[in-house]
């Protein structure tokens, strides 16, 4: 389903932190994860996948998601730029908010392209970008190799 854009005189939504964390981070992963408003499932998922991380590495498991989303966030992204007759992939900056919404949307697809339990899959994507390694951080790789591919185009930048 598309994103609907914000127009500038639309104000970005603050979310309140989440009741066992106390963290705004692991209240957006949750609403990222949500699907069809189904929150109360969403926030089952994703507490049962930050309580099986706690387990295994016996850390506070906001403080792993934290390190994970840094690990996944990319730097650069391409943005199609149509000049005269062209299409050119423009490399552009990704701001702080837009890195994390993408790290966070990437951990979770790459969650829900495995077979199993969601709590499972989440928890194991959650490590491996905690470990610097997995299908979310091979994306952010193949993203910022494709932003260093097309450096030549920057300045159609807008």
């Amino acid at each position: 389903m598309p994103r609907k854009k914000l127009k500038p005189k639309d104000k970005k939504r603050d979310i309140k932190p989440d009741v066992r964390y106390n963290s705004v981070r692991v209240a957006r992963f949750i609403n990222k994860v949500m699907r069809d408003g189904k929150k109360d499932l969403a926030r089952r998922i994703v507490y049962k996948a930050l309580e099986e991380i706690e387990k295994k590495v016996q850390k506070d498991p906001s403080e792993v998601l934290d390190q994970a989303l840094a690990n996944v966030k990319p730097r650069q992204e391409v943005r199609s730029r149509r000049v005269g007759g062209a299409t050119y992939q423009v490399p552009i900056p990704v701001r702080s908010d837009r890195g994390e919404t993408l790290a966070m949307r990437w951990i979770i697809e790459a969650a829900r392209s495995q077979v199993g339990p969601m709590e499972k899959n989440l928890a194991a994507q959650i490590m491996a970008a905690y470990n610097a390694e997995g299908e979310a951080v091979k994306k952010k790789q193949d993203v910022q190799r494709m932003a260093e591919a097309n450096r030549a185009f920057a300045h159609f930048r807008w």
